[in-house]
């Protein structure tokens, strides 16, 4: 599938980045999402952050990618990975072990990536948990779990052989790029900040096209048993992105490159809040589980987006709850559901 061309704008922000000496390697993914954008840094050391799912037809796509601005995979002297997601990760290993790149991410992530099977699998167990509470049907979430099962292997593990901490820095011979740890989407969501030449490699914690879901994930050690309240993790994330200064440009993990971020994070805040709002009328008018919660929004969207709109549901949910708008009672047989406080 041809990637849709940039428009004007975009290919003016891609020029300055790459001005700057950052290019942009779109890669297939067999994920709606489209493209994800790697970014190579050609500088020293030669830097790619993130690196497609793990694929033959992506390897090939990253190859000629690297070609195309005079690269190997052989010359890269470093991978990062902003998350844990698999379209950002699959390859690193494979890449790593071509290069003998040293393999940078958050210290949260090295774990879970050398552990991706066992993490993936714990994280499916979770995932159907969850659904059977909020309502959905066990038809739906057996299908769900053999998708997710069928999806593995689009990522693989990998060895963390640098771990990075929010506030830390990667030095290169021609600029400094500062690490934040920006959870809510996933637990291990990472930007770099490029102050000097004015750039945010955002990964998918900031895309203009889309809202970045806020995914339902298992509470870790040390978490007391409770789910992350994911949406409001994220929240806390987007307003200490808003608050930074020197951010001119964003390069996000897919789609285009865009200004302004601080008028998207404050567009995107009272997105949430006109959502959370709705399923404070719904609750108003009858309870509901979450699942039914996103039909009434949505309708009834195909099977494999049924998490994404379980996470979003309930990341709005536990606005309501935390703001002491409704409450959640038992429906029996192990659901729960919402009505209004």
């Amino acid at each position: 599938m041809a990637a849709t061309p940039p428009t004007a704008e975009a290919r003016a922000l891609l020029d300055r980045a790459a001005q700057a000496g950052v290019h942009r390697l779109a890669i297939l993914t067999p994920f709606a999402v489209g493209r994800v954008n790697c970014w190579l840094i050609d500088d020293e050391p030669l830097t790619l952050l993130d690196t497609g799912p793990n694929s033959g037809k992506a390897l090939d796509a990253v190859e000629r990618a690297l070609a195309d601005h005079g690269r190997r995979v052989e010359d890269l002297e470093r991978i990062v990975v902003s998350h844990q997601h698999m379209d950002h990760e699959g390859l690193v290993e494979i890449l790593a072990r071509r290069s003998g790149a040293e393999v940078c991410a958050i210290a949260l992530l090295a774990p879970w990536l050398a552990r991706f099977g066992d993490e993936m699998e714990a994280d499916d167990v979770f995932g159907a948990q969850m659904m059977l509470r909020h309502g959905l049907p066990h038809d739906v979430v057996r299908v769900l779990r053999a998708v997710s099962a069928a999806f593995r292997g689009w990522g693989a593990p990998a060895t963390v052989t640098r771990e990075l901490y929010h506030g830390g820095t990667l030095d290169f011979a021609a600029r400094t790029l500062r690490v934040w740890h920006r959870p809510g989407h996933s637990p291990t969501d990472t930007v770099l900040h490029d102050e000097e030449a004015g750039l945010l490699l955002a990964a998918d914690h900031l895309i203009h096209h889309i809202s970045s879901n806020p995914l339902l994930t298992r509470p870790r050690d040390g978490e007391g048993g409770a789910r992350p309240r994911a949406l409001m993790i994220y929240l806390e994330s987007m307003a200490a992105t808003r608050a930074m200064e020197g951010v001119e440009v964003v390069l996000p993990g897919h789609g285009e490159p865009f200004t302004d971020p601080a008028g998207l994070l404050d567009e995107r805040v009272r997105m949430h809040e006109r959502r959370a709002a709705k399923i404070a009328g719904l609750v108003r008018h009858e309870p509901r589980t979450a699942y039914e919660l996103g039909q009434a929004l949505w309708g009834n969207v195909a099977v494999t987006q049924a998490y994404l709109c379980l996470s979003e549901v309930l990341g709005h949910v536990d606005l309501l709850l935390d703001r002491g708008e409704i409450v959640e009672e038992d429906a029996g047989e192990g659901v729960v559901r919402f009505s209004a406080a």
